[in-house]
């Protein structure tokens, strides 16, 4: 069965660093886009980035633009998620998610996305 396995969240304090992983397994992840979403307490779902299934094209919400970087190595079934220059807005429970296509989706709810992972909590703090 598809599995989603997010780690490398903690706590970082303001300007810090921190990696996502998300190690896929139970599909053929080099055939799927894959996203990050993340969640703030009393806040809504933010679709923060996402990456083609080759890696080819790459979206980012403004919020991070510049300072996330998303990649993937399809040989590893890992994405990643790069935060630099953190700030405590970033605070949030951040999710891995898995596209039913290859492609990035511009402009949809979401539903595109049909297996998300448990979770991982990133707290920007000094």
């Amino acid at each position: 069965q598809v599995q989603l396995v997010e780690s490398g969240g903690g706590l970082a304090q303001p300007g810090g660093s921190l990696r996502l992983s998300c190690a896929a397994s139970g599909f053929t992840f080099s055939n799927y886009a894959m996203s990050w979403a993340r969640q703030a307490p009393g806040k809504g779902l933010e679709w923060v980035s996402a990456i083609a299934s080759d890696g080819s094209d790459t979206y980012y919400a403004d919020s991070v633009e510049g300072r996330f970087t998303i990649s993937r190595d399809n040989a590893k079934n890992t994405v990643y998620l790069q935060m630099n220059s953190l700030k405590p807005d970033d605070t949030a429970f951040y999710y891995c998610r898995k596209s039913h296509y290859p492609t990035i989706l511009r402009g949809t709810n979401g539903y595109e996305y049909d297996y998300w992972g448990q979770g991982t909590q990133v707290t920007v703090s000094s």
